[in-house]
């Protein structure tokens, strides 16, 4: 019987991990902070698409964690190293995906008349956890971009992303026939 690749491989057992040339550094490290919480949102993303919504919603979100995957691998990248072949990207065609597929569900969906307050639904607030954490991803990622290069397109990827999240949740709240409830400011 072949050996079985283990999983485990003992080097982060003192804190520290690599990145993408080898360089080491500790798990706290920026970089490391900032593709984790690309890895988070994709968790979210998955928990998502794991719900009873629309096979279409499904495949899309399949689309979303591909390019999660692609803009954490770009993170992941020490700042000297240079890959022996071109790595994955985030491009501009990766946002005007995002917008059309917000423009064709908010065309089904009543204005917004003022601030919604998250929940109505577990799978909209699968939805509104996602927006949060995009929305963190987002900060990191502009906080790592002032201490070292960044593609751009992350960033915009990102921002976009949060606004996908928010008008997915206000689809599935009329979709699962759930209230939208508004803030009341006091």
């Amino acid at each position: 019987m072949p050996a079985k690749h283990k999983i485990y491989t003992k080097k982060g057992d003192k804190g520290e991990t690599s990145l993408i040339g080898g360089m080491r550094v500790p798990k706290y490290h920026q970089q490391i902070e900032t593709y984790g919480t690309i890895d988070e949102l994709s968790s979210f993303v998955g928990l998502i698409r794991d719900q009873d919504i629309d096979e279409g919603t499904k495949a899309t979100l399949i689309e979303i964690q591909n390019r999660l995957f692609t803009a954490a691998t770009q993170l992941a990248v020490a700042p000297d190293y240079i890959p022996q072949r071109q790595l994955p990207a985030i491009k501009e065609e990766d946002i005007e995906f995002l917008e059309n597929q917000i423009d064709k569900m908010n065309d089904s969906l009543p204005p917004i008349t003022g601030f919604i307050l998250q929940g109505g639904h577990q799978t909209v607030s699968f939805c509104n956890i996602a927006r949060a954490v995009c929305r963190r991803a987002e900060r990191v990622t502009i906080s790592l971009s002032k201490n070292q290069p960044v593609n751009d397109l992350i960033i915009k990827y990102l921002n976009r992303l949060s606004d996908y999240l928010f008008v997915l949740s206000r689809k599935l709240t009329k979709d699962l026939k759930a209230v939208e409830t508004p803030w009341k400011a006091i």
